[in-house]
């Protein structure tokens, strides 16, 4: 999907824009994601970001105290939306499971959730790799508690490499947030092809 000039909002998504009965805080967030997605950090100040909003400076100030505020709840936000699509995959799943099924369910979910909206990716990326990551990986730990839970379990803490978290999961889904973000559109042998390689990734060479 091609970009014309700036992150395509899908049809009856209002994309966090104020309007009757909005709430304005949500409209914020949705700004100021849209803007970092589009623009990165350098055009997305907090009058930027009013602006977008459809709401004056001193509202966006009323509902965060500083940018840094606005973007850790902006990107906890992200991560428990994501969360919430692993969990709603995995529930499909019986017990029984075998954790390469899991793992599966759960990337595609994911895969699903950031394709329907391509800046959720661009935005991800954005603040993983700036100043505000730090901050926003602390906060935002309760919605990665999906994925978290998953790598806990014993029959997939065996498969797993001796590494930490945050460097499995941008082996399982970095390349996935970096295909997206760029919309590169792939078939469904090369997502099923690249599905495989971030497992093979995170787990131990012929424990799998």
């Amino acid at each position: 999907m091609a970009r014309a000039g700036g992150p395509t909002v899908p049809a009856g998504d209002t994309g966090g824009r104020t309007g009757a009965g909005t709430d304005r805080a949500a409209a914020v967030r949705h700004a100021l994601c849209r803007l970092v997605a589009g623009h990165g950090f350098h055009g997305a100040s907090m009058a930027a970001v009013a602006k977008e909003a459809g709401v004056a400076t001193g509202t966006a100030y009323v509902h965060y105290g500083s940018k840094n505020e606005l973007v850790v709840a902006a990107y906890t936000e992200k991560k428990e939306e994501l969360g919430r699509a692993a969990a709603e995959a995995l529930a499909g799943l019986g017990p029984d499971a075998e954790p390469a099924q899991r793992f599966r369910a759960m990337w595609l979910a994911v895969h699903r959730w950031l394709r329907d909206q391509s800046e959720r990716a661009r935005f991800l990326l954005q603040v993983d790799a700036s100043p505000y990551a730090a901050l926003a990986l602390e906060a935002s730990a309760d919605g990665e508690q999906t994925l978290t839970d998953q790598a806990s379990m014993a029959a997939m803490r065996t498969l797993l490499r001796p590494l930490p978290a945050p460097v499995l999961y941008d082996l399982a889904f970095g390349p996935l947030l970096r295909v997206v973000a760029a919309e590169r559109v792939l078939t469904d042998a090369e997502i099923d092809e690249l599905a495989e390689a971030c497992w093979r990734s995170v787990t131990i060479p012929g424990s799998a």
